[in-house]
């Protein structure tokens, strides 16, 4: 409804993601360790509700319902763009502290993690290409006329 009532008619409201999953060796070892430096973290009693991209499609499929509900905008479309990123073990390590509730952990709970998952990379053999679905739902403004 603010969205609605700051665009202007023909402006676009445009609500995006990126869903990925790691390979299973990685998600296991982040799982793992994260669980024994962050026990108290809700994202450790939730029992796993699918992949990220099923999660990320019910997410997006709610917005959509809001942004109609909402009034002011034509009716929403869901966009998917399917890409792809190759990572190193470095790579991968720099962008995981940027992620989610790694940005609360004090620096030696996130070197923990951060170790714990490099060498589960360095296993993997240093690297890996991470499928990603980026996913959005966009309606136009209508006049309210």
């Amino acid at each position: 409804a603010k969205a609605a009532h700051v665009l202007r008619p023909g402006g676009r409201l445009l609500v995006f993601g990126h869903a990925f999953d790691a390979p299973p060796e990685v998600t296991e070892a982040f799982a793992t360790v994260y669980r024994r430096v962050a026990p108290d973290s809700p994202l450790n009693r939730r029992a796993p509700a699918g992949t990220a991209l099923e999660i990320y499609q019910t997410m997006f499929a709610t917005a959509a319902d809001g942004i109609r509900r909402a009034g002011g905008f034509g009716e929403p479309e869901q966009w998917r763009f399917d890409w792809e990123q190759s990572y190193t073990r470095d790579e991968w390590l720099d962008h995981l502290p940027t992620t989610g509730a790694l940005t609360r952990l004090p620096p030696d709970r996130l070197a923990e993690v951060l170790d714990h998952v490099g060498a589960a990379i360095d296993e993997i053999g240093g690297g890996f290409t991470m499928p990603y679905v980026t996913l959005a739902a966009t309606a136009i403004r209508i006049d309210a006329a």
